[in-house]
């Protein structure tokens, strides 16, 4: 696949995620960070929080899906990326995440896509932007696959 042709198919993904307890414990595993923000409920809320912040870096395992599952080739890779979290997460979050190509790089054969996270779950119909980023993927040619 050329990055041309993956551009044309990949172009405006867009896809929905529950924050639910099986992410929530797998991530706090795999990651070991027990920090009381993200275990204590009472210490959340003594920050001003209503109940335990979410670890922001399960957003980035929501990027791993979307360049690994959701493109149309598995022969890419991540090359950088990069999130801004501007409200936090909560567990049972129904989170969208919005793709976008941002740049397309026939000489470095990379697409950079621009990627917006909204909580759905506001009420009324409304959505929250909790972060926003990019990825930058390049496509692997015969001898990296």
């Amino acid at each position: 696949m050329t990055i041309q042709e993956l551009a044309k198919q990949s172009s405006g993904i867009s896809c929905q995620y529950t924050i639910t307890p099986e992410i929530y414990y797998s991530f706090q595993r795999v990651s070991n960070d027990f920090n009381p923000l993200h275990t204590d409920k009472y210490f959340a809320e003594s920050m001003g929080f209503p109940d335990r912040v979410m670890y922001g870096n399960i957003l980035n395992a929501f990027i791993s899906h979307f360049v690994g599952m959701l493109l149309p080739t598995r022969s890419v890779i991540i090359q950088t990326q990069e999130i801004d979290f501007h409200k936090p997460v909560f567990m049972n979050d129904l989170i969208t995440l919005d793709s976008s190509i941002d740049t397309i790089s026939e000489a470095a054969n990379a697409i950079i896509y621009k990627l917006k996270f909204y909580r759905e779950n506001m009420g009324g119909g409304k959505k929250q932007l909790v972060a926003k980023g990019h990825v930058q993927i390049g496509i692997l040619n015969d001898k990296q696959v």
